[in-house]
Parts: C-alpha cells; structure tokens; sequence
C-alpha cells in the first residue's frame, strides 16, 4: 500500500517535514578542527591565498577564508582582469602583486604553523579539492597579515571563527585593514590610480 502525504495527518506531516530540515542542517554543520605543527609544501599552483601544507603525515590544499589575493598569471584572464580593475592597477601589476603575496605567504609560512579547518571544500579549477581554512603564525592570522601588506583584499568566504567570533567583525577588521594599507599605499596599492572616491564595493 501507499501512503500520501494526503493520507497523514496534518500534525504528522509537518512533524516529519521540520524532522527532515533537522537531519539536513545537522549533516550540514561541521566543527572547527586545529592543526598544529603543520608545514609549508612548495607547489607550482601555490599562490598568496592557497597554498599546499603538511599536517602529520598527510597533505592537502588550504584556501583562505575571507580574502583574494591576486592571480600570478593569465589562466583565468576573466578573474586576473577583475581584480586589476579592482586594485585599480594594470594586468602587469596585479599578476606582480600576485607573484608577491606567495613569496610572502611562502617566507611568512618558513616555521611551524596553526591551521584552523571545518573541512568545507573550497570549489576552484584544479585537479585537486581544496579546503578553506584559517593560518595562525605565532597567533597572527595570515588573511590580516596579507592584507595589511596590500597584498590580498576583503573577498571570499566568511565563515564564524573557532573562537566564536561573527564573521560579521572579521569582516569589518579586514576592510578596516585594507582601507588602511590603501592609504599607505603598500603592496598593489603603491601603483593604484584609484582616488579614495573610486573604491568598488566590497
């Protein structure tokens, strides 16, 4: 025999519908794991905001929460274009600023580090899956790090932090920071045309 919806009750029939969402929001939530002592892994795909590490025995890709550091090269011209016009610099400088921010990335990431990870997959165009997480060197977080050098800008995933800090005042940090390394006019800055006035919405 087959039951309809039509045929249970209605109290039931909601009951089962929100037990449902409840099982789909639970398989969807996922805890914040620590990785200490991991490792830096040179790459030919590593760039300022995703880059290789080691952790124990295994390996992986991290992608970083909240920020998007420059493209080094023109294999996706469609996103290198966006961020120059972004920076407000020419396709050169970006892909420069670009090459700068995984040097800097690679020389900050010399030592052991920390990496903060839910294990959400962060879709890109490569081969290999990669995962969002948050890099702590000695307590500092490497997306404020990039950032403060002009070298990354506000964008990308948010997420709420390990700690229990909102998304919402990780966001308004790193705006606050970037705005700031506009105005020394560091790293891709240094070569902006931008006026204070021209800054595209985050």
């Amino acid at each position: 025999m087959i039951i309809t919806f039509n045929a249970v009750p209605r109290s039931l029939t909601v009951f089962l519908l929100l037990f449902v969402a409840a099982i789909g929001l639970a398989s969807e939530k996922k805890e914040w794991v620590k990785l200490t002592d991991c490792a830096y892994v040179a790459a030919d795909y590593n760039d300022g905001d995703s880059f290789r590490v080691k952790a124990g025995t295994n390996e992986f890709v991290v992608r970083l929460y909240f920020v998007d550091a420059p493209e080094t090269n023109l294999r996706y011209p469609e996103r290198t274009r966006e961020q120059s016009e972004y920076f407000g610099v020419t396709l050169d400088e970006a892909m420069k600023a670009g090459a700068e921010a995984r040097e800097t990335a690679r020389e900050l990431l010399r030592g052991p580090f920390v990496v903060w990870t839910r294990w959400s997959s962060a879709s890109g165009r490569g081969r290999e899956t990669r995962f969002y997480g948050i890099v702590e060197i000695n307590g500092k977080d490497l997306a404020e790090m990039l950032v403060s050098k002009g070298l990354a800008r506000t964008k990308g995933v948010a997420v709420n932090g390990p700690s229990g800090e909102k998304s919402k005042t990780r966001l308004e940090k790193l705006r606050q920071l970037e705005d700031e390394a506009k105005a020394r006019r560091v790293g891709v800055w240094a070569h902006s045309v931008q006026s204070e006035g021209d800054k595209p919405a985050k």
